[in-house]
């Protein structure tokens, strides 16, 4: 490997730009001699570099069944196939492990090679310093550390969107109990015998696609200026004929549609924008009836 005279007179970043230590596994030919790499570490005191050499593939595997390395250094020399070895590490579930190849081919005969196989970087040892290793080798830590990461936050957001979707779901199978129960006490006249279910009504084309696109408008914008849409569709709402109850269904109805298509996106804002909507929606449906029993009154 090449060297820097005076590395830390041409340091032109701090070192605390590097890990301050790293703990390396290397896996070498079992005819290599050993201590090379350690040496030319020591040499640089960027970084503290934690090595362990082992020799042989089935050395090197047993090893990293074993124990936990922040990287696994490879060489691709006789009597080891780093690519044979990086098969056998990915196949049996290394894909958190950064692996850096060395070698002595140069970059443009190994390196798209040792990519495919799955190595994080390959490192021509002709030409590379030991500084510009510790950097690949950082690169290669932290690459695999934020792949870690994203995977981990991506199962976080699936659980969350999933949890949400199971809350939404629950939800709207309370409040349709919630109608068929007052839709059955009012028939029978008692709320304390069990009402059987209300089949769901079917609502006009047009009333239903108004209420859609209401409900969409209002999880975007909120109240906002919508108070005289939403008072033209409690007037097609008693345009239509439909009981309190039946309003109620035709909410569940659109709300369940749009939450149907929401596919990966969170369903939390989109309930409680739903629920303050149909509470503005009730209240000006009851408004409409008590001023519709007053005329009849007067």
């Amino acid at each position: 490997m090449a060297s820097v005279s005076n590395p830390k007179k041409r340091l032109t970043t701090p070192c605390g730009h590097l890990p301050l230590h790293i703990r390396a596994l290397f896996v070498t030919g079992s005819t290599r001699a050993s201590g090379w790499l350690a040496d030319a570490f020591t040499a640089d005191s960027a970084s503290e570099v934690f090595l362990e050499e082992t020799a042989g593939m089935a050395s090197g595997l047993a090893r990293l069944r074993d124990e936990i390395f922040d990287v696994v250094l490879v060489s691709h020399e006789d009597g080891l196939d780093a690519l044979e070895f990086l098969d056998a590490l990915r196949g049996g579930g290394g894909d958190e492990q950064a692996i850096v190849v060395l070698g002595e081919p140069s970059e443009q005969e190994m390196a798209a090679l040792c990519y495919e196989a799955g190595a994080d970087a390959y490192v021509c040892l002709h030409t590379a310093t030991t500084r510009a290793l510790l950097w690949i080798v950082a690169r290669a830590i932290e690459r695999v550390r934020l792949i870690a990461d994203n995977r981990r936050l991506a199962q976080s957001k699936r659980r969350q969107l999933q949890t949400e979707r199971d809350e939404a779901t629950r939800s709207l199978r309370e409040q349709r109990a919630m109608i068929d129960a007052i839709a059955g006490a009012t028939n029978d006249g008692s709320s304390k015998e069990a009402a059987p279910a209300c089949a769901e009504p079917e609502f006009p084309h047009t009333l239903t696609a108004q209420y859609h696109e209401l409900l969409r408008t209002y999880i975007v914008m909120g109240a906002g200026n919508l108070a005289d849409q939403i008072v033209q569709l409690v007037d097609q709402i008693v345009t239509c004929g439909l009981t309190p109850q039946q309003a109620m269904q035709l909410h569940l109805h659109v709300l369940e549609e749009l939450l149907n298509g929401l596919g990966n996106r969170s369903t939390r804002h989109v309930m409680t924008r739903a629920a303050m909507l149909i509470l503005e929606v009730m209240i000006n449906l009851a408004e409409r009836h008590r001023r519709g029993l007053l005329d009849e009154n007067c």
